[in-house]
């Protein structure tokens, strides 16, 4: 069989029509999305007057003219994996006057784009056959896992097994490791530790397994982040890496041996490493140009076959 997978796509809508066309593109017959599927901010377009709108993304201040402006910011906010809100100075400052409405903006808008992107899957999938599971991450609300369970054609397999094809399971978990900004699926490394071997237990033979991982393991060089300062600035100028995956995993991964590991989250650390008999996997991530990395791995009955990082 041959897989494609991909991670961290933050809320990207380019990124996620991308990783849907993967499966006909590389001719894989699954794709599998690890953790991180959300984006992380509104971005308000706001009128002007006399059909004129102010929008501020990455620091830049542009002025909009006319509906097709605001239609083509829209899309290259969505495509840079954040949520366009067409508003008004009055309803901005009503936002933030009143305690508790942004988030629940930032939250209907989250679940809006998630329910669109399964119907894209429905549409696009149905009748061809190519499997699709998704695994919620860190950064993802809890909430989504219901507009994911209410596609045809998209699973979420967060802490489940399923089977691959005949030869391979798979066991999946979008929780991490703890994070400086106490994100909703994380844990402290014991939690992640009982939470992983909960999963592996339903696993009927780890050595022909693929651990679906969201957090890569501890020290690997797939998870080599910036180094950050006290108030949260990369130090050095970005220049210091430091290992900040995941302990738990790593012990899993030295343990058990699956064949395949796949990973995310340090959107830096894309590569491959071979631990004894595992070969572990992070395509990184650049979400924000609105390229997909991904990994083409072709799975053989006992081992893995030929694989290749993508981007595109």
């Amino acid at each position: 069989m041959k897989l494609y997978f991909a991670t961290d796509v933050h809320g990207s809508e380019i990124c996620w029509k991308k990783f849907i066309s993967a499966a006909k593109f590389y001719e894989a017959d699954t794709l599998i999305l690890g953790g991180d599927m959300t984006g992380k901010a509104i971005i308000p377009i706001i009128a002007q007057g006399g059909d004129r709108y102010k929008v501020t993304l990455l620091e830049q201040e542009s002025m909009l003219e006319g509906k097709d402006a605001v239609d083509k910011m829209c899309a290259t906010i969505q495509n840079r994996g954040y949520y366009p809100y067409v508003t008004t100075p009055d309803e901005v400052n009503e936002i933030s006057s009143i305690p508790g409405r942004s988030d629940a903006l930032f939250l209907d808008m989250v679940l809006a784009t998630v329910s669109r992107w399964m119907d894209y899957a429905d549409a696009k999938l149905a009748g061809t056959g190519i499997r699709c599971f998704v695994c919620p991450g860190n950064d993802d609300v809890f909430e989504i896992d219901a507009a994911i369970a209410a596609s045809k054609t998209v699973r979420s397999v967060e802490g489940d097994v399923i089977e691959l094809d005949e030869h391979h399971e798979m066991a999946s978990s979008g929780w991490t490791n703890p994070t400086p900004w106490d994100t909703h699926r994380e844990e402290p490394e014991e939690a992640l530790r009982t939470r992983l071997a909960e999963v592996i237990s339903k696993v009927k033979n780890p050595a022909n397994a693929v651990f679906n991982f969201h957090a890569p393991p501890y020290g690997s060089g797939l998870d080599e982040a910036p180094e950050l300062t006290k108030d949260m600035r990369p130090a050095y100028a970005g220049r210091s890496l430091v290992a900040v995956g995941s302990h738990a995993v790593f012990e899993a991964i030295d343990k058990f041996q699956p064949l395949l590991g796949l990973h995310g989250h340090i959107h830096e650390g894309k590569g491959t490493r071979k631990f004894k008999k595992t070969l572990c996997i992070n395509p990184g991530s650049m979400y924000e140009q609105g390229m997909l990395h991904g990994a083409v791995v072709e799975l053989k009955p006992q081992k893995v076959g030929n694989y290749v990082l993508t981007t595109g």
